[in-house]
């Protein structure tokens, strides 16, 4: 079973690596320290062996016996001994206590047989006395004995070695993925201004750049969340006022006559104000699903201005307001595009209130619609609306796109600040984009480019696009 920590899972490793080592490192060493034992073994006989001969042929035949004892001395104190097969093919002991009294067959030079290591001189160098030299085969139990005081060097070296390694590896691992679970541990109640650093193995550095990366969204998410509440406590606080007053003015009697149909309407007011204001949440919520929340048909801009111009005509017409719609030139193509109708019409309908809520007291809003090619974009089709208001403060362009922003209440008025956040995300669902300019001598421009043909999934059938307000 493996160790629950990924510490002791790293030292398990370290630990069967090193085993795995060991064993294929006392394998090779016995090996080669072995064949050198009996190499240096063979050598020695061989000397010794040589010494002998030599001797006895300097002796007459048949008198060596007192020079191969005292020069054979020394094998006997290793163990060994001497065989002497005469002409007849007498076999006797020259020197030492063999195991058996008969000559190994096969025993050649250097040759082992039956723990003993043999040298056999040819007969022809001993007057054709056939002498056989024997000594133990230690070489095994050598080999062991060196093997044992390497490998206790090798183990020293390797616990020297490898637990500082295994600690900083495992440290260089353990203490970045430590920091990563305890910052998400902290994450409900940190705020992610603080990235972590980007520390550890190249996988870890990813994991840990992805937790920051959504550290970063969430601390943003909260941040976005926290003015929505403070845009609606401020946004609900005055129609809320307003039919709580009205409503107990008619039930106490207080509004009556012309001042009660005048409160009655004023409730009406504000109850659409919170039913927009719900409506435009609602669609923050559906974006959230993408390009897929959205259903291509083929539409004409053209008739999508003139239908958003005819929805806004009472309400500007009370505010003394002009809505200036191109109409089609005779003879020419209708403005034809492919895209979701009910994001359109909410593009539509989010830019001309926006218009007109900073036209309180008259004013003009044009409305239209053209071709329109931009590098970096599909060709598609512009539709853009224009007022002559006090326009955009200046470096905010850019900002009055940002969810919740309310740059100037002369523009914003009571809004929620998601007028415009919807329109370019709608815009870019599509594959499009909306841009916001002032223009001159005084006014603001905000055009949407829907491209002709939409860089989005089609949704499924019973995917429901956005509601209108």
């Amino acid at each position: 079973m493996l160790p629950r920590s990924l510490t002791g899972r790293l030292v398990l490793v370290l630990l069967g690596l090193s085993a795995a080592l060991l064993i294929t490192v006392s394998a090779t060493l016995f090996v080669v320290l072995r064949n050198l034992h009996e190499d240096a073994i063979k050598q020695a006989i061989g000397i010794r062996a040589v010494s002998v001969v030599y001797a006895v042929n300097l002796e007459p035949t048949g008198q060596w016996d007192a020079t191969v004892q005292e020069l054979g001395a020394p094998i006997v104190a290793d163990g060994g001994y001497i065989l002497v097969r005469g002409p007849g093919g007498t076999v006797r002991i020259a020197v030492g206590n063999p195991p058996s009294q008969e000559i190994p067959a096969a025993t050649g030079a250097g040759k082992t047989s039956d723990n003993y290591i043999y040298f056999e001189p040819a007969p022809t160098s001993t007057r054709n006395w056939t002498f056989v030299f024997a000594v133990p085969d230690t070489s095994t139990r050598q080999a062991v004995g060196d093997l044992g005081r390497a490998l206790l060097v090798i183990i020293v070296v390797l616990l020297i070695v490898g637990i500082p390694a295994a600690w900083l590896l495992s440290r260089s691992i353990t203490s970045p993925m430590r920091r990563l679970a305890n910052a998400a541990r902290d994450l409900p109640r940190s705020n992610g201004d603080e990235p972590l650093p980007l520390e550890g193995p190249s996988e870890v550095q990813v994991v840990t750049e992805r937790f920051n990366a959504m550290a970063q969204e969430l601390a943003s998410t909260r941040h976005e969340e926290a003015q929505m509440l403070a845009n609606l406590r401020h946004d609900l606080r005055t129609p809320l006022t307003s039919i709580g007053g009205f409503a107990e003015a008619i039930a106490d009697g207080t509004a009556s006559g012309p001042t009660a149909v005048t409160a009655a309407r004023t409730i009406a007011e504000e109850a659409q104000r919170l039913e927009r204001l719900v409506g435009e949440l609602g669609v923050v919520e559906r974006l959230r699903s993408g390009p897929a929340a959205l259903r291509p048909e083929p539409l004409d801009a053209e008739d999508l201005i003139a239908a958003a111009a005819t929805r806004f005509e009472v309400r500007a017409a009370t505010q003394n307001v002009k809505l200036d719609v191109a109409g089609r030139a005779p003879g020419t193509d209708p403005l034809a595009f492919t895209g979701d109708r009910l994001a359109a019409e909410r593009i539509l309908q989010n830019l001309v209130d926006n218009a007109l809520s900073v036209l309180p007291n008259g004013g003009t809003v044009w409305l239209r619609a053209a071709h329109l090619t931009v590098p970096g974009y599909a060709p598609g089709i512009s539709m853009s609306v224009t007022d002559d208001g006090p326009g955009f403060p200046p470096g905010t362009s850019e900002k009055v796109f940002e969810r919740f922003y309310r740059a100037d209440p002369s523009r914003s008025g009571a809004g929620s600040g998601l007028g415009l956040a919807i329109v370019r995300d709608m815009a870019r669902a599509h594959g499009g984009e909306a841009w916001a300019e002032n223009i001159a001598p005084h006014g603001a421009r905000v055009t949407v480019l829907l491209p002709i043909v939409p860089a989005m999934p089609v949704a499924a059938a019973t995917t429901e696009g956005p509601a209108p307000a």
